[in-house]
């Protein structure tokens, strides 16, 4: 997740975190720079989840220069998260209802003060139950959903990234869905492009066969993670893993050795490296200068 801070926000963004987080770990940022913030997952060669990495076990690289890493926080981050299910008439049946029953146990899985919202999508992107921190009426509203209508499933993941974009804090997006895109106006190309300036991580679950090229990337290019669900019995663990892997994160934070010029729009690559043999860390893979 990437943020550019001036020092106006900076000041409102931790009244505001120490606020909402409480006793969770709040980063503390310094005023008068510039700051890019990226959360990190870490795991061992069995893709268990790694936890008590320190500062110095990690090195990030922008544009392949060494950067000095000025923030660092470890441990549970509060979440904002929108869950969006694939309701098209391609998902008619038994992707619909393990669709379905994914996003119940996903939202069962979210800590008290986690944000959730609910977005069915085919020809449009309906927010079906609002941001919000009680699931009862998410869960109402999942549970309504039947098939309908036509997909176009890249205007649904841009709508939704929109829709994320002005929230504060660690975002993710994850979505229940064929991959299957018939009516969109927007081309796969342009959603890639929208997720590289979006701070939200994505969590593509693929009902089918194969997993659809698309979700896969959108996936690697903003630090979140791909699934292929083909039985019911592959549910709980599936939900389990995005779930723990987004209850603890590392998040880094340093000022780009080359300052970043007012009005000047370019992207900029990330890349971070953890220092212990045998660890992969996950994160995304750049962003857009504004």
């Amino acid at each position: 997740m990437i943020k550019l801070i001036c020092p106006a926000v900076l000041v409102l963004a931790a009244a505001t975190s120490l606020l909402a987080q409480q006793e969770r770990p709040v980063a503390q940022f310094s005023s008068g720079v510039q700051l890019v913030e990226v959360y990190a997952t870490v795991a061992d060669t069995k893709g268990e989840l790694v936890t008590g990495l320190r500062r110095e076990d990690f090195e990030v690289y922008e544009d392949n220069q060494l950067q000095d890493v000025s923030t660092f926080v470890a441990g549970e981050f509060p979440l904002t998260v929108a869950l969006g299910v694939d309701r098209s008439w391609s998902m008619a049946g038994e992707p619909l209802r393990l669709a379905k029953q994914a996003s119940q146990t996903f939202l069962r899985a979210l800590k008290p003060g986690d944000r959730s919202m609910v977005v069915a999508i085919n020809s449009d992107a309906d927010v079906i139950a609002p941001l919000a921190t009680d699931r009862r009426e998410q869960a109402r509203a999942i549970a309504a959903l039947d098939p309908w209508s036509t997909t176009a499933l890249h205007d649904a993941i841009g709508a939704v990234l929109d829709r994320l974009e002005p929230e504060p804090g660690r975002q993710a997006l994850v979505l229940f869905s064929d991959g299957v895109d018939r009516y969109s106006t927007v081309t796969a190309a342009q959603v890639v492009e929208r997720a590289r300036r979006s701070n939200a991580l994505v969590y593509p679950i693929a009902f089918g066969r194969t997993r659809p090229p698309l979700l896969a990337e959108l996936a690697v290019l903003t630090g979140g993670r791909s699934f292929l669900l083909r039985d019911i019995k592959e549910l709980e663990k599936t939900l389990a893993d995005i779930a723990r892997e987004l209850r603890y994160q590392y998040l880094l934070g340093y000022a780009p050795m080359h300052s970043i010029e007012p009005n000047t729009r370019e992207w900029r690559s990330i890349r971070v490296v953890v220092k212990q043999p045998g660890l992969r860390v996950r994160a995304r893979d750049g962003y857009m200068t504004d």
